[in-house]
């Protein structure tokens, strides 16, 4: 099994054995950490009383208002979403992926809608749709750093590496100082087995995040596993990267 710490739970095994740290997609859905889905942004208000309540993270009651609003009226696409995001949030990923599904059919097209209903196909192992969602996605909001990200962390996992590359490169034109995408990109330079680019890519992101464990991680499994093609000054010296 692959192992780089990563921002996924990746597949099948390229030769070298590295550690997971799952921040993005997780094993199971009911487990997807809250900070990890597009949030919904507020130049569309639906209903003033339902939004607030969505916006406050009081899902009981935002799920209750968006409920009123859809039976009110069955082609409110805006609230199905917001309805599926509440439900979301509350583990309920059956009942989100539904209403993602019903605010597309009623025509929503959004950059977030359509990441979060990615994040959803890829915890369900549907990659391909997964990955024509987040075009989508980087479609309508070339802007948006989350976007690129995801799209190149899918991209390694799919193994187009020189994609993945081009969009974590992407990402971190939009935010330089996002340390989740320079360590994906040390793994897409490792997965390519440019080991050299790899290191230099995790030693300065500990520079910056000393504390930051899958680089740490990353590191020492590649002194262990890689560390005799590591050449010149960028050589991996004893306990540079212990994994605390």
């Amino acid at each position: 099994m692959r192992g780089w710490a990563t921002l996924l739970n990746c597949g099948k095994s390229t030769g070298v054995l590295f550690s997971l740290a799952v921040l993005v997609w997780l094993l199971s859905p009911s487990a997807r950490a809250v900070d990890t889905v597009a949030r919904p942004f507020d130049d569309e208000i639906c209903d003033s009383t339902a939004d607030f309540f969505l916006g406050a993270e009081n899902y009981s009651q935002a799920i209750r208002h968006h409920l009123a609003l859809v039976r009110e009226d069955p082609n409110n696409a805006l609230a199905y979403y917001h309805l599926g995001f509440a439900y979301g949030m509350v583990g309920d990923h059956e009942r989100e992926l539904d209403d993602y599904q019903k605010a597309v059919e009623l025509g929503l097209s959004r950059w977030d809608l359509f990441l979060n209903l990615g994040l959803i196909y890829v915890e369900a192992g549907k990659l391909d749709s997964a990955r024509q969602l987040f075009q989508l996605a980087e479609l309508l909001a070339p802007y948006r750093p989350e976007v690129h990200f995801n799209l190149g962390v899918l991209d390694e996992r799919l193994r187009m590496y020189r994609n993945a590359e081009q969009e974590l490169l992407f990402s971190l034109a939009l935010d330089s100082d996002e340390k989740e995408t320079h360590n994906s990109l040390g793994v897409v330079y490792a997965e390519k087995g440019d080991y050299q680019r790899a290191y230099q890519e995790w030693t300065e992101l500990i520079k910056h995040f000393p504390d930051y464990a899958p680089a740490r991680a990353n590191l020492a499994i590649l002194k262990q596993r890689k560390g005799a093609e590591i050449q010149g000054p960028a050589r991996l010296t004893s306990g540079l990267a212990a994994v605390h």
